[in-house]
């Protein structure tokens, strides 16, 4: 049994794709509370242990506890139900919708209404309040009616982390969030995920060290399916078998 202050752990995680071991006897222990990130150049493994923690991929062995319950054979939606909760895949905005509407959905669906549009009006409009809330918390209240397609790509990024946290999950996993972004949307998305945290755990994969070196309580670093170094920044950083891995790159 993990320690009460494990919340997710993988002992012995592997994957084998037709020979091709993915991920090798992965042994994982996200604290309760913390910023978690898994890192690694490309081809490291980061994405197959994420799909294998969010059941979007079976292991071909080892095991998953989430909270205290093994989840290693439980399907992604039972697994989002006990508060396991993947963004910017299961939370994908609606583009045509408005920032409100999008996350009243999100909303709805906790509030077991997603698929009852036959509700009145006035009784989905009481979501309103607790939306405009996670509106402010992220600083979209000047886009309150905007459709999500005519947000910039931070915003957007913002209105997903608001959706998935109208959800209210126990754990929140980042799927690299910030692909594609510059260094002022990078700031923005930074400062939310801190926001997001407060009251809950996070495990994201990202490629910008710089990004982990700041935000994140504990680095974990993968290379070819198995991980070669686990700490704080400072620790990981000065690791041999690191450096050698990301070559002095910024990006992995």
């Amino acid at each position: 049994m993990p320690a009460p202050d494990i919340i997710l752990q993988a002992q012995g995680l592997t994957k084998e794709f037709l020979g091709f071991i993915a991920v090798k006897n992965v042994n994982l222990a996200v604290k309760r509370g913390s910023i978690h990130a898994l890192i690694g150049p490309n081809g490291a493994g980061k994405t197959t242990v994420f799909n294998l923690l969010t059941k979007f991929l079976t292991p071909s062995s080892g095991t998953i506890r989430f909270d205290g319950v093994d989840v290693t054979n439980e399907q992604p939606a039972v697994v989002a139900r006990r508060g396991l909760v993947r963004s910017f895949q299961i939370s994908a905005t609606f583009p045509h919708l408005t920032v409100l509407e999008n996350i009243r959905v999100a909303l709805q669906r906790r509030a077991g209404l997603a698929t009852q549009f036959w509700r009145s009006d006035k009784i989905l409009r009481q979501l309103d309040e607790r939306a405009r809330e996670l509106i402010s918390d992220f600083n979209l209240d000047a886009y309150t009616d905007t459709p999500a397609v005519d947000l910039s790509y931070g915003r957007k990024r913002a209105l997903e982390i608001a959706t998935t946290l109208a959800l209210e999950p126990t754990m929140l996993l980042l799927d690299e969030p910030m692909a594609g972004m510059g260094h002022e949307d990078i700031d923005r998305v930074v400062g939310l995920i801190r926001k997001a945290a407060v009251g809950r755990t996070i495990l994201m994969v990202e490629h910008n060290l710089s990004v982990v070196s700041n935000l994140c309580d504990t680095i974990t670093v993968l290379q070819r399916g198995e991980i070669i170094a686990e700490g704080d920044y400072a620790t990981v950083s000065q690791d041999p078998r690191v450096r050698e891995a990301y070559m002095g790159l910024e990006e992995a």
